[in-house]
């Protein structure tokens, strides 16, 4: 065991630690996407998109804007990115 394990292995659970675990899943940015509840930091993966792409995605209304983009979650923006593949064209 090397010397990096055995201070890990010794080191005592304190309250930061704690809150750390915590902080994962919780964020500071909601999705834009009125009907999600999931969280749109860049940490957590959260990605933005333009006004186009998300009003052809989910309609006129259906979410916020701020800054002149779309910030959404990981969820939503595999939504996007699987139907902005399907109607691709070549």
């Amino acid at each position: 065991m090397g010397f990096k394990a055995k201070a890990n292995a010794h080191r005592k659970a304190t309250s930061g630690d704690e809150k750390k675990k915590d902080k994962k899943n919780e964020g500071t940015l909601p999705c834009a996407v009125n009907d999600c509840d999931n969280w749109a930091d860049k940490k957590m993966k959260g990605r933005s998109l333009s006004l186009n792409d998300a009003e052809d995605m989910w309609g006129d209304g259906e979410f916020t804007i701020r800054k002149g983009r779309v910030r959404v979650c990981k969820k939503c923006y595999r939504a996007w990115k699987k139907d902005a593949e399907d109607n691709m064209e070549y």
